[in-house]
């Protein structure tokens, strides 16, 4: 069963920058897409400040992923 996630890329001062609905299989779906989009915010051609984190909220409102830039630079 497909469920409801809404991916919001955070810039400073944990202000929301952009937020997409997105219907996935599991939590893993999307991860991954909260991840692409995560280092579409981050490309220095876009105009703005580079974005500070994604994270994943799940129907019920809870958090249940976070990617920092921190973590990004380990890949």
């Amino acid at each position: 069963m497909r469920e409801t996630y809404h991916i919001e890329i955070v810039g400073e001062a944990e202000q929301v920058e952009q937020r997409v609905l997105v219907r996935a299989d599991d939590l893993d779906g999307a991860r991954q897409r909260a991840l692409r989009l995560f280092a579409r915010a981050r490309v220095p051609q876009r105009a703005g400040r580079p974005a500070e984190a994604v994270r994943v909220i799940d129907g019920a409102g809870v958090e249940v992923f976070r990617w920092t830039r921190f973590d990004a630079q380990g890949d």
